[in-house]
């Protein structure tokens, strides 16, 4: 096993365009490293050059303590898990694994006892003799990984793997590989674009938009400290709330009225006009469910569209933002590959709230919970910098004009 540093990684191609700008990050020994962010970010360019499958513009590519800049991919020892599963179909699940083996003409008991102990690992044990066209994709995906296993190499790299199975199955996958990479201790950089994974899977997560790193820290402080818009919008699941603000004193006026903040916050955004003001549905609650909302806390607002889920209730409240934040919410939306930021606020509700559509409901909203944007930059002002991990880049100050880096 061996850490991997990178140092200032720069890929620029012919037309000079940087699909990755600038970005390092540290990859502890043994660590779950996560690289996430949309379609274009530059990910899998980064995990490919962590490989050697693409050269490097600049910068300085560190497995343990030595540059691998010019090293070919087979003298990295590094294992790579592909989306596509890469295995040969003539080969039977036996030999798929122990392909590495056999290219490295290792003793034929020693191929034995390593496929032996990687297909146990993963559960195979009853498929070896099976072509990969007999297999479902979850069973070709463990196979792609015991012939990584085998190798015995520093690193895992995972190359979005579970993109082409089913959601029942990406959640059966996500809990094998956790346990499978806390089991090896092996040191491990895994690419995705679904958010999920990344909040289950990482120790840590760099999250990537247009090529450049904007914050690198634990999923729950990219999920309590989003270091600006963009890592704010990407993160969580419905995305956060976003809506024009102004703080006079203590309080926060939004287009569904006056929420009080505290005295810190409104501190930090004293003399700063019209903001944006960032707050996750489940911040919100039924009044009438909650009964003990603190005054100056709760606002009137008609509800659009209710979905009731059993444990919990989604309820859509439409509103309107001046041009210059809904111009920034729509270059938002873009980067986030399309999600809805600038038409409605979503509230997550009790399951047991009665609020129904077309009716004007009493809401809460935990004051304590929302964050402050500078409109222009993208950057949190009410954002705990000591407790936000490593925050690089702004969301809407970087390239904002750049086409689509490669993913």
């Amino acid at each position: 096993m061996a850490s991997i540093d990178m140092r200032n990684i720069v890929k620029k191609y012919g037309d000079g365009f940087p699909a990755v700008n600038d970005v390092s990050i540290d990859v502890q020994d043994g660590e779950f490293m996560i690289l996430v962010g949309p379609s274009g970010c530059g990910k899998s360019t980064l995990l490919r050059m962590i490989v050697g499958l693409e050269d490097i513009t600049s910068g300085d590519m560190m497995i343990g303590e030595k540059r691998v800049n010019d090293l070919a991919p087979r003298e990295r020892n590094l294992a790579m898990v592909f989306q596509n599963y890469a295995l040969y179909p003539h080969l039977s699940v036996y030999e798929n694994i122990a392909f590495p083996l056999r290219l490295a003409k290792a003793p034929n008991a020693e191929v034995d006892e390593k496929v032996r102990a990687a297909s146990k690992t993963l559960e195979l044990d009853e498929h070896l003799e099976r072509k990969p066209g007999n297999l479902s994709g979850g069973q070709r995906q463990r196979v792609a990984m015991g012939r990584a296993i085998v190798r015995e190499a520093d690193a895992f790299l995972f190359d979005e793997p579970l993109s082409n199975l089913d959601a029942k199955l990406r959640g059966q996958m996500r809990t094998e590989i956790s346990r499978l990479q806390k089991k090896l201790g092996i040191t491990t950089v895994y690419v995705t674009h679904d958010q999920t994974e990344a909040m289950t899977l990482g120790d840590r997560v760099a999250v990537l938009k247009r090529g450049v790193l904007q914050q690198l820290a634990t999923p729950r402080e990219l999920y309590e400290n989003p270091g600006n818009l963009f890592v704010a919008g990407f993160i969580g699941s419905p995305p956060m709330n976003f809506l024009p603000v102004t703080v006079e004193g203590t309080a926060a006026k939004m287009p569904f009225g006056s929420v009080e903040l505290p005295r810190e916050k409104a501190e930090k955004a004293a003399g700063k006009g019209l903001l944006i003001a960032g707050i996750r549905p489940e911040h919100f609650e039924d009044a009438s469910v909650k009964g003990d909302a603190p005054p100056g806390s709760t606002f009137r607002a008609t509800v659009e569209v209710v979905e009731w889920l059993g444990n919990e209730t989604y309820a859509y409240i439409p509103f309107e933002a001046p041009p210059e934040v809904e111009e920034q919410l729509r270059q938002l939306e873009r980067d986030l590959d399309g999600e809805a930021l600038h038409t409605q606020l979503v509230v997550s509700l009790d399951g047991t709230s009665r609020i129904t559509e077309g009716e004007e409901a009493e809401i809460w909203v935990d004051g304590s919970k929302i964050h402050l944007f500078d409109p222009s930059t993208g950057e949190n002002l009410t954002v705990d910098q000591e407790h936000a991990g490593r925050i690089v880049g702004h969301a809407m100050a970087d390239a904002a004009e750049q086409p689509a880096a490669a993913g």
